[in-house]
């Protein structure tokens, strides 16, 4: 990668300087063999670099290879240097970017537009298997519009008649730290319980509200209960940590997004657990840590438009 003299704060000077096509290819092989250029065929290290076409090519099994191949890019036309612009956009823009802008900004048709951000929330997945500890803000929150609000077909196909209308999401934010989320079917013990369980280590502090789906945690955690019909703080109990990422998150849909289809909402949920755990970084840290996880995380537009992919969701 460029000096960090060199490389870009701003999102201007980001725009300048990748778009030099050399400068795209040099920082994204180093993001994604800072050991050096390995063949992703056959992972040998013998290649050659074919400069008037950017690509390398392998001694052993004679295979070409781009920096896109086997990352979110594969197969995509849209050049480099918009990609990454598209990357800087979406990782610092505090209320998200809509395709619709994406288009108006970069010069992609919608579509595009839409599909990129998409695969770039999909390289913003964490999927960390460490679980937290410490100080832990657990609470559920709904998002979608009301049911009323929908076409009857539309309302039948996707939302049923759960929650007015809306789709259950759990939160669970460790303090001074990172948040995860998670798309939950509903709001009883057995849908909130069991993913404290999976994602926060024993004997950790708990903070929940009153929520009867919460009581049982007490022989695993020290659970900790502020009763919002009475006060919002009381001490070191409270929830407001994670009902501040809510907050963000719902400014994100409903100012940026207007509305997001059940199908897709994990992935907003990504893009703004993304953007909240980098939040001590500068721009340029969230964009080269978004740039670093763009390999081994493919997305077929078969895949965006189908059914539910089963290891994404895990429901």
């Amino acid at each position: 990668m460029a000096k960090q003299t060199d490389f870009p704060t701003t999102l201007q000077q980001a725009i300048l300087y990748f778009s030099d096509a050399d400068n795209c290819v040099n920082f994204l092989s180093q993001m994604r063999w800072p050991n050096g250029v390995e063949c992703p065929v056959c992972e040998g290290r013998e290649v050659s670099y074919l400069s008037t076409r950017r690509l390398w090519k392998c001694k052993a099994c004679k295979k070409q290879f781009s920096v896109k191949v086997g990352s979110i890019m594969e197969d995509s036309p849209i050049s480099l240097d918009k990609w990454l612009a598209a990357i800087w956009l979406i990782a610092n823009a505090k209320n998200g970017i809509s395709s619709m802008e994406l288009h108006r900004s970069l010069g992609m048709t919608q579509k595009s537009a839409w599909f990129v951000l998409h695969r770039i929330r999909k390289a913003m997945q964490n999927g960390s298997l460490t679980k937290m500890s410490g100080n832990i803000e657990v609470d559920e929150t709904f998002i979608g519009g009301a049911a009323r609000n929908m076409h009857k077909g539309k309302r039948s196909k996707y939302w049923g008649t759960g929650h007015d209308g809306k789709i259950a999401v759990m939160g669970l934010l460790e303090r001074g730290g990172e948040v995860r989320t998670v798309v939950v079917g509903g709001t009883k013990r057995h849908h909130l319980a069991p993913n404290v369980r999976n994602h926060v280590q024993g004997g950790s502090m708990v903070y929940t509200d009153a929520h009867t789906s919460y009581i049982g945690l007490d022989d695993t955690y020290i659970h900790n209960v502020i009763n919002h019909a009475h006060e919002y703080v009381n001490g070191h109990i409270h929830t407001n940590g994670i009902e501040n990422f809510w907050a963000l998150l719902k400014r994100s849909i409903k100012g940026t997004y207007i509305s997001v289809e059940p199908f897709h909402l994990f992935r907003y949920l990504d893009e703004q657990t993304f953007r909240f755990n980098t939040r001590k970084g500068t721009d340029a840290d969230r964009f080269v840590k978004a740039a670093a996880a763009l390999t081994g995380k493919r997305l077929t537009y078969e895949e965006l438009i189908g059914k539910r992919i089963q290891d994404e969701t895990g429901h």
